[in-house]
């Protein structure tokens, strides 16, 4: 569905929210420091960068301006303890898109990363039909015809991947960066596990999905 990168000093508040977003069905990184955050986002396709302010080293406001001023897009929202307004402003004035004070309900923190994802997407709506299929991302959840589908979070993910995508090609590589963390371990043929079992989910009413080989996988549009 999307990646996301936290950069997180505090071990226990980032091990919470791995496993909260993660069980949200988002694919996420964590690092503890500035230097590492710039070095991983310049790798790795993320989709949105939730990012402590207050890092050791190289604050959060440092670590997003310089990467920002390395032509960087990806949605960035601030995690902090900082509650005066000039800190909110400054946060936002060198390219944070976002500002969640500590301590922040997890709902709320959720709330804000599906906002952010589906902006980055172009998508303001949380409700995605193509055809018979109406995919909901604030649920996580499916349809095709009415017909509820059981969607463990992998097989969710790869779903909105083609359906927000609907159309048009998306490469096998694309899909395993926005499904899988780095730390997973990632077989040869996991893409195509997944969509076989969303071919057989999907049937007979929603969507087809065409794999094209040497290319990747397309959602029919129709």
């Amino acid at each position: 569905m999307a990646r996301v990168l936290l950069v997180e000093d505090d071990r226990t508040l980032a091990s919470g929210l791995i496993t909260l977003i993660k069980n949200s069905g988002f694919a996420i990184d964590a690092v503890r420091s500035g230097e590492e955050a710039l070095d991983v986002a310049e790798a790795e396709p993320y989709n949105l960068i939730i990012c402590d302010v207050g890092l050791p080293g190289m604050s959060g406001f440092e670590t997003i301006r310089r990467l920002r001023a390395r032509g960087a897009t990806v949605p960035v929202l601030f995690l902090t303890a900082r509650h005066e307004r000039e800190d909110r402003i400054q946060g936002l004035d060198l390219g944070g898109d976002d500002y969640l004070g500590k301590p922040f309900d997890a709902d709320e923190l959720l709330a804000h990363i599906r906002a952010l994802v589906r902006r980055s997407a172009g998508s303001a709506s949380p409700l995605l039909r193509v055809g018979q299929l109406l995919c909901d991302f604030s649920a996580t959840s499916a349809t095709v015809a009415d017909r509820p589908l059981v969607l463990p979070r992998r097989e969710w993910s790869v779903l909105w991947a083609l359906a927000s995508r609907a159309g048009k090609v998306v490469p096998k590589e694309r899909l395993l960066s926005e499904v899988f963390d780095y730390d997973d371990p990632v077989g040869s043929n996991a893409v195509e596990v997944y969509i076989t079992r969303l071919r057989k989910k999907l049937a007979p009413d929603g969507p087809k999905i065409t794999s094209l080989r040497g290319l990747g996988y397309m959602m029919d549009a129709s």
